[in-house]
């Protein structure tokens, strides 16, 4: 029998800043940042991570990879666990994939499994993240 799915909701600021980046040629298009974020809702807790996104020469195409561990209360589970985004754009159509790294839940949040969707509406973020726990 599989585990039961879960549904957390809720909202998140974030700030993203620049950081030095590695690969310095001219014309390379790509940058790193750090992300920090604020979850508020199903899941209260705060992110850190890093962020490494690409640029093109092409209008709305463009991609990004990032990890950040999340410290937090899920449910009323407390721990730690971390997200992995892969994340393009094709001309404007947009494509993002946030997982939670296999065996990275900590404390309460040992077992976790899920994946996670944002959605950016005027600015102000949110989150849909289904899991399960396995054992």
């Amino acid at each position: 029998m599989g585990a039961t799915m879960n549904t957390a909701t809720g909202t998140f600021d974030v700030k993203i800043g620049s950081l030095p980046q590695y690969n310095t040629l001219q014309g390379a298009m790509l940058a790193r940042m750090s992300i920090d974020k604020q979850f508020k809702g199903d899941l209260v807790g705060t992110s850190q991570g890093e962020m490494l996104s690409a640029g093109t020469g092409t209008k709305g195409s463009a991609g990004y990879v990032a990890i950040e561990r999340v410290t937090g209360i899920l449910n009323g589970r407390s721990g730690s666990f971390v997200l992995q985004h892969n994340a393009t754009m094709t001309r404007g159509a947009p494509y993002l994939n946030i997982i939670v790294v296999p065996d990275s839940g900590t404390g309460e949040l040992a077992g976790l499994s899920g994946t996670m969707r944002i959605a950016i509406d005027k600015g102000d973020h949110s989150y849909e993240f289904e899991y399960s726990f396995s054992g």
